[in-house]
């Protein structure tokens, strides 16, 4: 075997087990700061797979260290504001031609309705925060970065940040208090 092809299949060999490193590390954190946003599962795992394609195509230039996690967090959050952006003009179109259907719960029991319930409320209430709150509050409660960190990889200060979360919890008690009225 000539030493070249070897070297080209080692080197293919490492790529792969540093991808595989990186995705087994970052996948689950990406992919709450994601389902936070978006509320759907499926939404939340294709996201997370493209910001990993968009990785994988640039792993060469990227960081390696903290700068890596940072990177990804701001990609993931970029596709889903785009798929955010995406939902709002698909639903608006569906508001005007159709009325959204009840969701059925089924036969469950009543604790797991209260649950769902619950859940829900919250997650309507998260969404409809506006977006500069919202993703430092998903940052912060859902994916338990520092203030210091999501500073850094929103590119504001500490002290916007925990304005920010501030007011996003304020706003968040409010909406979730005025759908239980």
């Amino acid at each position: 075997m000539p030493p070249f092809l070897l070297f080209s299949i080692v080197t293919e060999f490492s790529a792969y087990d540093d991808f595989s490193k990186v995705y087994e590390t970052w996948f689950p954190l990406l992919y709450r700061i994601v389902y936070r946003m978006t509320a759907r599962e499926d939404i939340s795992e294709e996201v997370v797979q493209e910001a990993f394609i968009k990785y994988y195509e640039r792993r060469d230039v990227l960081p390696k260290d903290e700068g890596l996690k940072f990177w990804l967090i701001r990609v993931v959050r970029n596709l889903a504001l785009n798929y955010e952006k995406r939902k709002g003009r698909e639903r608006r179109a569906v508001e005007r031609h159709y009325h959204e259907p009840k969701l059925d719960l089924g036969h469950e029991g009543e604790r797991s309705v209260e649950r769902k319930e619950t859940i829900q409320e919250v997650q309507h209430a998260l969404l409809q925060l506006p977006y500069n709150l919202r993703i430092v509050l998903i940052l912060k409660e859902y994916a338990g970065f520092a203030y210091a960190e999501i500073g850094k990889m929103l590119g504001i200060t500490e002290g916007n940040v925990k304005v920010r979360v501030f007011r996003a919890r304020n706003q968040l008690a409010q909406l979730l208090g005025e759908e239980r009225s």
